[in-house]
């Protein structure tokens, strides 16, 4: 697969690298505050769960525009941190804003995880805060970041839980149905939440060579805005609005516009609007 910049790079996950290096990578760029915001009570789960020492060697998969990556890189700060990513603007901002603060011991590469040629046994710990949900073979993906990890090394994960457990998204797609009935992802498929199921995680992790693997389940609120007129211009940048609403003539685009300008006033608090989410912390070993 050829780059924007015209390199080459080896992709099997062709249809996420053409969403991730096109229109998806775009938004999540231009939003990048606005996301990170969103999922950092999740996020502060992670750090505080202190997986990741000082002289660690790190790979952060997914790691679009870097926030994480930044932050194990403080943490890991005599160690190395490696960030990969199907995304050529996303990379560009996180390069950026690693060398703004100062962070000499994070390097950030384009890839496909599944395929990437990692040196073997060179990591410690590979992470990812919400990026290893879309591999097309997962057992494949997990088997290829294994590879480079050194025996014992760890992984360590945030995922989303069952579309059903996540309030903020079934409250969203409500509010987008305007009399629809909406379609489910299937369980097995490169969605969000093809890690939800603790069994099928268990199975892949173990097949691609783990051991020790273990699903902690975080439940924070994930902050959509800063209050309900923030939270409404976010949500219209989202992916799963714009998929939700596209098809909808101009009358009922309208109102399900209100529909969410209305439950963010209803979820509108002091700290921002904030609606329940459910992820996990899946943690494991190389073999």
């Amino acid at each position: 697969m050829t780059t924007p910049g015209g390199s080459s790079i080896d992709v099997v996950n062709i249809d996420q690298a053409a969403a991730w290096d096109g229109h998806e990578g775009d938004v999540w760029t231009e939003q990048a505050d606005r996301y990170h915001r969103a999922s950092r009570r999740i996020w502060k789960r992670f750090v505080d769960a202190e997986l990741v020492g000082s002289t660690a060697r790190v790979l952060d998969v997914g790691c679009g525009t870097g926030g994480p990556t930044r932050d194990i890189a403080r943490v890991a700060a005599n160690g190395e941190v490696t960030g990969i990513d199907l995304s050529t603007r996303m990379l560009e901002l996180a390069r950026e804003r690693s060398a703004h603060d100062g962070l000499g011991n994070v390097t950030f590469v384009r890839g496909d995880a599944q395929v990437f040629s990692f040196e073997p046994g060179s990591l410690d710990v590979a992470m990812s805060s919400f990026g290893c949900m879309f591999f097309n073979d997962p057992v494949a993906a997990f088997t290829n970041i294994g590879g480079g990890l050194r025996s014992g090394g760890a992984l360590a994960l945030l995922a989303w839980r069952t579309l059903q457990e996540n309030h903020w998204l079934m409250s969203l797609r409500d509010a987008l149905a305007v009399g629809r009935e909406l379609p489910v992802p299937p369980p097995d498929a490169p969605t969000p939440f093809a890690l939800a199921d603790p069994e099928r995680v268990s199975t892949i992790l173990e097949s691609a060579g783990f051991d020790s693997v273990a699903l902690e389940p975080i439940d924070e609120s994930v902050e959509l805005g800063v209050d309900a007129s923030d939270a409404l211009a976010f949500a219209k940048t989202m992916g799963v609005v714009e998929g939700l609403t596209h098809e909808l003539d101009d009358q009922r685009r309208t109102e399900a516009m209100t529909n969410l300008a209305n439950l963010f006033q209803t979820y509108e608090t002091a700290d921002g609007v904030l609606l329940g989410s459910a992820a996990w912390l899946i943690t494991a070993r190389k073999v």
